[in-house]
């Protein structure tokens, strides 16, 4: 046994694997009793079996949500946000290991596990305090012959659907909104990474969660568990985080019931550089929006558009930059790039890059798989890249920059608009006023100005065309889960 799969056989060891369906306040085997197994992306070997839920097992979370609703509905809003609140407290006091099966399940970096961990922690922190900022409003209608009420209730029960790039994150981003709202949830996590959503319905229950308030249920039968739940009347929110050919097929199946819908969908982040940048600024940020969870994130920086006459330079310290990095298992915390989530990722990022190169872009750095065990990939920067070249039209997920150039502002915001997405995207230039101006007419919902990293839990996120509907995260989040009520009133 390598010293790699000892230490992670002793962390397993160490720590409690939840590794059954939370359904009404209890740990259950499936219907049928068939389980999954979850795959270190690291060595391959399996970490975990996990329960594999049932039709029958989702619609008997759907129950012990509906069941559960009215009296969480009901409860003071302080009250849902002291659960939220122990909540966070308790992963802040566990982070270690919630990072530790991060890493184990997802294959993230140890910085990059630990960085989620304290991320996702803050949406409970912050809905904690939101849960007692609901608000309607009131007042006198124009032709003053009533009082117009608009009240803010919970739209009901929830599906959120999960994917497997942020395990903790991107349930806690959903959960926390929900619960302050007075929603009652269900929890489909991806079958790729379940460990970390189960431990958080541990956490949550251990907070004061009541039975039934939040479900949880792992299945490697995606799409007839999740088809199953929002064909249920009982059903009134969807909420999904994943890839826009599956959004798309999910808000087909919410029409029939005419759910309230919230989807985070694919990007292809432009991360724009002009002639005016910092360039030492530029590639840190770089560095930085295209390798966080390396390279696997919707909001990654996926083309990057840089001014004709700094692109070789912009290019050299980039590759110099990248080829630096230390790859290898996250729990070495040495280690700064992890492996992919498994091995078709890894072959489809490889035929990516060789289509690139054999059409005209120049390599300059990795470029290949690297030896096992593990799905890793090196550190890769494309230079030259053609504009018609298929790498840029594709969300990569993983640890490759393809460059090209742009002639002047017109152009590039041109390019950067050329696609069906529109998550993120990144803008560095010393001239404030013009990046600001770029900012305006780039077709996102998030822009970053002269920094890599955007994530914050008091922020709204969210995508336009192709790349979703609706906001997570901020203010704006709870609304999702909450429905308007108009009543007139005679006093």
């Amino acid at each position: 046994m390598s010293r790699a799969d000892r230490r992670i056989e002793e962390t397993i060891m160490s720590e409690t694997l939840f590794d059954d369906l939370y359904v009404g306040g209890k740990w259950i085997a499936a219907g049928d009793g068939e389980r999954f197994a979850v795959a270190d992306p690291a060595t391959g070997g399996t970490v975990a079996m996990v329960a594999s839920g049932t039709t029958e097992d989702a619609i008997a979370a759907v129950a012990a949500a509906a069941e559960a609703g009215p009296l969480w509905a009901s409860a003071p809003p302080r009250a849902r946000g002291d659960v939220l609140r122990r909540a966070y407290e308790a992963m802040i006091a566990r982070r270690g290991e919630i990072a530790r099966l991060i890493v184990l399940e997802s294959g993230k970096s140890w910085a990059d596990a630990i960085g989620e961990a304290d991320y996702a922690a803050g949406f409970f922190r912050w809905y904690a305090e939101e849960a007692v900022r609901i608000r309607g409003q009131v007042g006198a209608s124009p032709a003053a012959d009533k009082q117009i009420l608009a009240l803010q209730e919970p739209v009901g029960v929830s599906v959120l659907v999960t994917p497997w790039n942020f395990p903790a994150a991107m349930a806690t981003r959903k959960i926390g909104p929900a619960l302050a709202a007075g929603c009652t949830v269900v929890l489909k996590p991806a079958s790729d990474t379940p460990l970390t959503a189960l431990l958080l319905a541990d956490l949550l229950a251990q907070a004061g969660a009541p039975a039934g308030v939040v479900n949880v249920v792992p299945s490697r039968r995606s799409g007839p568990t999740v088809a199953a739940m929002l064909g249920d009347p009982r059903v009134r929110k969807l909420s999904f985080t994943g890839s826009t050919e599956v959004g798309q097929m999910l808000l087909r199946l919410a029409s029939d019931q005419v759910l309230n819908c919230s989807m985070e969908l694919g990007g292809n982040a432009p991360f724009l550089v002009f002639d005016d940048a910092d360039l030492e600024t530029a590639v840190e940020g770089a560095l930085v929006a295209k390798m966080r969870n390396g390279g696997e994130s919707c909001i990654a920086a996926n083309r990057f558009l840089v001014h004709e006459s700094i692109a070789a330079d912009f290019g050299e310290r980039f590759a110099e930059r990248m080829s630096r990095l230390r790859v290898g298992p996250g729990m070495d915390p040495h280690n700064e790039v992890g492996p992919l989530i498994n091995e078709p990722a890894r072959a489809e990022i490889a035929a990516l890059v060789r289509q690139s190169i054999a059409g005209g872009a120049r390599l300059l750095t990795g470029g290949a798989e690297l030896d096992g065990p593990g799905w890793f990939f090196a550190p890769t920067v494309l230079a030259d890249v053609p504009p018609q070249d298929p790498i840029l039209r594709t969300e990569i997920f993983g640890p490759v920059a393809p460059i090209c150039t742009f002639g002047d502002e017109a152009e590039a915001i041109a390019r950067a608009n050329n696609t069906e997405f529109g998550l993120a995207s990144y803008v560095f230039s010393r001239d404030v006023g013009r990046a600001l101006r770029v900012a305006y007419r780039i077709e996102a919902g998030v822009v970053g100005i002269n920094r890599g990293f955007v994530s914050d839990p008091a922020a709204p996120f969210g995508g336009m065309k192709q790349s979703g509907l609706g906001r997570e995260g901020g203010a704006a989040g709870i609304t999702e889960f909450l429905e308007t009520k108009y009543v007139a009133v005679n006093w």
